[in-house]
């Protein structure tokens, strides 16, 4: 053995000077496989249409530009490139290639696009890429070259100490990366910590940012690998796999959300989901009997709390077998859904992937899967079986397609029977009775798919990329099954692109302050990292939070895409209404009643994500890369606080149990306050703390207090939210005029802007037309402020016919106000420092005049 552990060393030097010494290993007559390989010196080059290719030695690294502002490389550490296949890029992507400009001197070679230059020295080899302003995006460390060790490789990268790192999923610990070292292994990690790593998604893709400069970075590869951010080398960050492909992708903004669309273009964006998944849930492990689920029902409606769906965890099943119902406990389970259907609620039914090895039994999902040939192997050939809920259980085989297309099958009968989604958990997949809590190793897979090749992988290179593969069957099922119907999916486990498949949320957290503070970086890395529609268990799901936890916990879910309590079994009730005094009941329903009224503007900013992949929950960065004089990430000094879409900043205390004042950030914009419409006025020491004195007027540090009654919200100067009445569910219609809040801006000849996004919230009718699309601006002016509503967009007929427009920031009444059809009546509310003025809309867009 040697330090590789590899056995039967056959080593081959190259003897050619300046050839890269290779070490080669050969065990019981296989194939040589390369153990040391390092691309330290050029030694060939060929100009490629669209790149560069560069051997080393015996080893080949490719760059190609598919964009001019995205690279490819590939590294073959002997004499061959990896298969060009992904499970992530889509492969209208991974064709895409653009001519470039070959560049090349004594020193190095390269190529530049439209947007980037790419620089590869010779000797030492370093790969730099710059944009054309000359900005490094990345750059190679020439004391550590690209390595191979065995099947393994590592490369390194420079990594300046004003560079910052995000992204990488729902990672716990702090927003920034930097200084973190991280494993992707998807994990069951019940219970996990601020320090517990890995747990349920693999996401080998972050963001850098430096100097306002955003570039993201993604390794393509599903075995086991690893991102160090300045652990082992304090100047450098690194990654690497244990085996499989060196593909990595280079993106470049220079705007953070130009790095997150080409994200999306590479991968996919989350598809516009169905509006009542936007609304509040409610879920526990277990709810049941059937009386229990009606009482729920029941209770959400007589107490007035706002609520689109209810979740059915294991126990509704019989046996905890998948695709069955208990008829004990759920003894008229189809009117049950109906009666839900018929109060506003959607049901989603959790299917994990285990399948009760159930042999001569009548169990249908084992039956149809063995005749098929559908569960993965051991290696001797026979169906692998291991210990989950239902005891015995074996596996789809979901690299393979048509076990996919069979798997989405299952869903035809639950969804003729009127449940309207799905919760695919345990899927990393987690199993019971053994240390590792996955499958052996060498379980085998079949990949069968279309733009791979046809060959058997074992579950080392398969499981990350597992629990993926589990929600597109269900998705791609449940599209077939209803094609005009938008589904709902809701993962555990996934991969990069996952995103294209499936919503998720952080696990099983715990019932902590820590962890409602731990949701916000979690959240905020995931929707950079693709996840737009993610939420975390609200409440907490280990445990039973304080009544004041539960009600922090509600108020701040609120703004976040997915608004979900849940809890384990074992806790105390956590719905709104239970552990609490009539307080907090109404603290709660308030949050929740809110998040109904803001539904237009979530609903609008999901449609955005859902072409851009710009999430709905964003750090301040994205909508603000340059606040801060040296232009670092404004959200280094926020402590936690958060944007829900682009104009709403909502700022939690970081520390939300401590009774402490606390400093909130915001950005040099001019705000509001949300809850009383009075504009924030300038206190003139945040240019000190973050170094932002070219803005000294706007660029604010504010002291908060914190408190049980709300979490302060902001509205940003220059936007228009359109804010819609109360309703129950987002099924019901909501009665008055659409309001639009206009938040003015600062000055004389600013503008300000909004816009709205409709559809029938359920179907693909908009792809045909039948949307909705509004666009507000306002422009202020010496005397006062003008208000303007477009032209509907779109056959899609609203709910409205008239809009109440509020004017904040006011002190005075309007002198004056009118439309093109004449004068118009206002009313001051000086409680919420506005003026309020009510007009027709006829379609065709409006403008309204108010002179002070």
């Amino acid at each position: 053995m040697n330090r590789f552990g590899i056995p039967s060393l056959v080593l081959a030097m190259g003897l050619a000077t300046g050839v890269p010494s290779v070490l080669w290993a050969q065990d019981g007559g296989s194939a040589p496989v390369p153990v040391h390989v390092s691309l330290d010196r050029v030694t060939e080059t060929k100009p490629l249409p669209n790149g560069i290719e560069i051997h080393s030695g015996q080893a080949i690294l490719q760059v190609t530009a598919l964009r001019d502002d995205l690279l490819r490389v590939r590294v073959g550490a002997a004499r061959a490139l990896p298969e060009d296949a992904s499970w992530a890029v889509l492969e209208e992507a991974r064709r895409s290639k653009i001519p470039v400009k070959a560049e090349s001197s004594g020193k190095a070679v390269g190529f530049a696009t439209g947007k980037l230059r790419v620089s590869i020295q010779r000797t030492p080899l370093v790969l730099t890429v710059t944009d054309l302003a000359g900005n490094v995006i990345t750059e190679d460390i020439p004391e550590h070259p690209v390595e191979f060790h065995g099947t393994g490789f590592r490369v390194y990268k420079r990594s300046p100490e004003d560079e910052h790192y995000f992204g990488l999923g729902d990672k716990p610990g702090p927003l920034d990366r930097r200084d973190e070292a991280f494993t992707n292994w998807n994990t069951d990690s019940y219970g996990w910590q601020e320090s517990t790593d890995p747990i349920y998604k693999s996401i080998p893709f972050f963001m850098t940012f430096r100097k306002g400069v955003a570039a993201g970075i993604f390794l393509d590869n599903t075995w086991r690998s690893s991102f160090d951010f300045n652990k082992e080398l304090r100047d450098g960050y690194s990654f690497g796999a244990e085996n499989g492909p060196l593909d990595y992708y280079i993106l470049y903004g220079p705007e953070p959300k130009a790095v997150l669309s080409e994200w999306a273009w590479m991968t996919g964006a989350t598809p516009l989901p169905p509006m009542w998944t936007l609304g509040y849930q409610q879920s526990r492990y277990s709810y049941y009997p059937e009386t229990e689920v009606r009482r729920i029902a029941d209770r959400l409606r007589s107490e007035r709390i706002p609520a689109d769906a209810i979740y059915l965890d294991i126990d509704y099943q019989l046996k905890n077998r998948p695709f069955t119902v208990d008829p004990d406990k759920f003894p008229h389970f189809d009117q049950m859904i109906k009666d839900l259907k018929a109060e506003h609620l959607h049901t989603i039914l959790i299917t994990d992937l285990h399948i009760a090895k159930l042999p001569n039994q009548g169990y249908k999902p084992y039956d149809e899967g063995i005749a098929g040939d559908h569960f993965v192997h051991n290696p001797d050939g026979s169906v692998y079986s291991g210990i989950v809920w239902p005891g015995p259980s074996v596996f789809p085989d979901f690299t393979q397609k048509s076990s996919r297309d069979w798997w989405g099958t299952l869903y035809a009968d639950f969804a003729g029977r009127g449940v309207a989604g799905f919760w695919n958990d345990m899927n990393e997949p987690a199993l019971f009775e053994v240390a590792s809590k996955t499958m052996p190793d060498n379980v085998q897979h079949r990949i069968d798919e279309p733009g791979f090749a046809k060959r058997t992988a074992t579950h080392l290179e398969i499981h990350n990329v597992f629990g993926m593969e589990n929600s597109r069957g269900t998705y791609e099922g449940l599209r077939k099954i209803s094609p005009d119907v938008r589904p709902f999916v809701l993962t555990r486990a996934s991969y990069a692109g996952g995103q294209r498949y499936s919503a998720t949320w952080t696990g099983d957290n715990s019932s902590t302050w820590n962890h409602l503070r731990q949701t916000t970086p979690q959240l905020i890395n995931l929707g950079l990292s693709g996840f737009g529609m993610s939420g975390a268990d609200v409440g907490g799901f280990a445990g039973s939070p304080q009544p004041e936890l539960l009600t922090k916990w509600l108020e701040i879910a609120a703004f976040h895409p997915i608004d979900r309590d849940h809890t384990s079994m074992g806790t105390y009730p956590q719905e709104p209404w239970e552990d609490g005094t009539t307080q907090d009941l109404n603290l709660r329903r308030h949050a929740i009643e809110e998040r109904y009224k803001l539904m237009s503007y979530i609903y609008t900013t999901a449609e955005e994500m859902s072409r851009t992949g710009i999430p709905i929950m964003r750090p301040l960065f994205l909508e603000f890369p340059e606040a801060s004089k040296d232009r670092h990430p404004l959200d280094l000094n926020t402590n936690n606080e958060f944007l829900m879409g682009p104009d709403l900043l909502v700022a939690p205390s970081p520390y939300p149990d401590t009774l402490d004042d606390y400093e909130a950030v915001l950005p040099p914009v001019g705000w509001y306050n949300y809850w009383t419409g009075e504009k924030i006025h300038v206190q003139g020491q945040e240019a000190m703390r973050v170094g932002n004195d070219n803005v000294p007027d706007n660029d604010l540090q504010i002291f908060l207090h914190p408190s049980v009654d709300a979490v302060p919200v902001f509205a940003r100067a220059g936007s228009i939210i359109p804010i819609q009445p109360l309703v129950q569910s987002t099924m019901d219609k909501p009665e008055g005029p659409l309001t639009l809040r206009v938040y003015p801006p600062s000055a004389a000849g600013q503008t300000c802007e909004g816009s709205l996004y409709l559809d029938d919230g359920v179907s693909y009718a908009y792809q045909k037309g039948q949307f909705l699309r509004l666009k507000f601006s306002c422009e202020l002016t010496s005397s006062g402020l003008i208000v303007k509503i477009g032209p509907r967009e779109g056959s899609f007929t609203p709910w409205w016919s008239q809009f109440s427009i509020e004017v904040y920031g006011a002190t005075k009444a309007a002198a004056s106000a009118s439309t093109v059809s004449g004068p118009v009546t206002t009313a001051l509310d000086t409680d919420h420092h506005r003026l309020q003025a009510v007009i027709p809309d006829d379609g065709k867009g409006a403008e309204l005049t108010l002179a002070y």
